[in-house]
């Protein structure tokens, strides 16, 4: 029997909170109404884990947001109040997570709850951002609206995350290949070149004989590395099990080449986007702004964004508390106050976090290129020195022959 946790007040006014076992939600309820309290809060312990599926499915994830929207998004359309859409996606819907989300949402919807606090159940699965917006647009009439653009924008991420993935793809692939490559001709070939020119009075050439001693001298210190990565590893996430840790984690991620600058961008089109998507919802400034925040995955960057919302809360303007941060490039804050001052900051934000993106995929694609490229250079370069050395052993051979 599920248990639920509940906060509530007495017929005096006195606050009380504990866990009570029912057999559902609605059974809760009436037994906390008949011990005479006022019930403010009711959740089934486990959050997201409590509404996995009683036929052992997994609990519904933050995967299944976007398939649920879109799902939604179809049946309003098609006409369907939604309550209607959510009810006939749990019973048509047969096994999967999917199923089990839907069920756990049409469960609180026939509780009486709205849709907005029967997404807040999941925190797993529907964030601040996107509780928030479907508010938004309950309270104003505007659901399917707000469906569409919160499906575009989980979209434009979801593509932006393959896109990402697919430029490192192709660079650590070529880094694996070129490795292997060079591990062969160094690790393999050599040591049994060196005995056959031995025996013949050969040897080889100075650049071979480092490259294979510097080769013996990895695989003889390769268990020692291998240690010390696990337990750099181990210590890490130690390290970022405390918010002190995962703060101090990523500003130093921010003073490593390259990938501080990644870094850097992504939060950035993550703050244009949110806060563009939670204004044209309808959200107030303030509040989109606190969400937007939170967008940002480095906590360093997060924590400059904080202070930027707490001077634009004093009146400051939004470009120039931006620009406090050191993190916004110079253009995008001109644009933004362009944006500003024409009473137009939601569209703004939106062809800023377009065009934004634009640039950084650019950027991603040359940084994969050119990294390639070196990569492959190198791995030319160390197999050409390693042929010449081969080769110039041979002749050498030959020669006393």
């Amino acid at each position: 029997m599920p248990a639920f946790a509940y906060s509530a007040r007495t017929a005096e006014g006195a606050p009380e909170s504990g866990t009570l076992e029912a057999a559902g939600r609605r059974e809760a309820l009436a037994a906390l109404r008949a011990r005479g309290l006022r019930v403010a809060d009711l959740r089934e312990a486990g959050g997201a884990e409590a509404a996995k599926a009683r036929d052992g499915e997994p609990a519904p994830d933050a995967s299944l947001r976007l398939p649920f929207l879109e799902s939604l998004d179809d049946l309003v359309r098609g006409g369907l109040s939604a309550g209607e859409a959510v009810r006939l996606l749990s019973q048509r819907l047969r096994t999967g997570p999917l199923r089990a989300l839907c069920a756990h949402v049409w469960a609180r919807l026939g509780e009486g709850q709205s849709l907005s606090s029967a997404l807040a159940t999941l925190p797993a699965v529907f964030d601040s951002h996107t509780v928030h917006l479907v508010a938004a647009g309950e309270a104003t009439g505007s659901l399917q609206g707000v469906l569409g653009r919160l499906i575009r924008h989980f979209t434009e991420q979801a593509e932006f995350r393959q896109r990402l993935v697919r430029a490192m793809i192709y660079p650590l692939v070529i880094c694996i290949v070129a490795a292997g490559v060079v591990a062969f001709f160094v690790l393999f070939l050599l040591p049994r070149l060196r005995p056959l020119l031995d025996s013949l009075g050969g040897e080889l050439p100075l650049s071979a004989r480092i490259l294979v001693a510097l080769a013996e001298l990895a695989v003889a210190g390769f268990p020692a590395a291998l240690v010390a990565a696990a337990v750099g590893w181990a210590w890490l996430r130690r390290r970022r099990r405390t918010e002190a840790g995962r703060a101090a984690t990523d500003a130093a991620l921010l003073r490593v080449p390259l990938l501080g600058t990644l870094a850097t961008r992504i939060a950035v089109l993550n703050f244009c986007e949110t806060l563009a998507s939670l204004l044209e919802n309808g959200v107030t400034t303030a509040q989109a702004l606190r969400m937007a925040e939170k967008s940002a995955p480095n906590r360093a960057i997060r924590a400059q964004l904080r202070a930027a919302t707490d001077r634009v809360l004093e009146g400051e303007g939004l470009a120039r508390a931006l620009g406090r941060t050191g993190v916004f490039p110079s253009l995008l804050l001109d644009r933004i106050t362009v944006a500003e001052q024409t009473g137009n900051l939601a569209p703004g934000l939106r062809d800023v976090a377009r065009s934004y993106r634009a640039q950084l995929d650019r950027w991603l694609g040359a940084l994969a290129n050119t990294f390639s490229t070196v990569v492959l250079v190198a791995a030319f370069a160390l197999v050409g020195l390693i042929a010449f050395a081969i080769v110039s052993a041979v002749f050498s051979v030959g020669f006393r022959l």
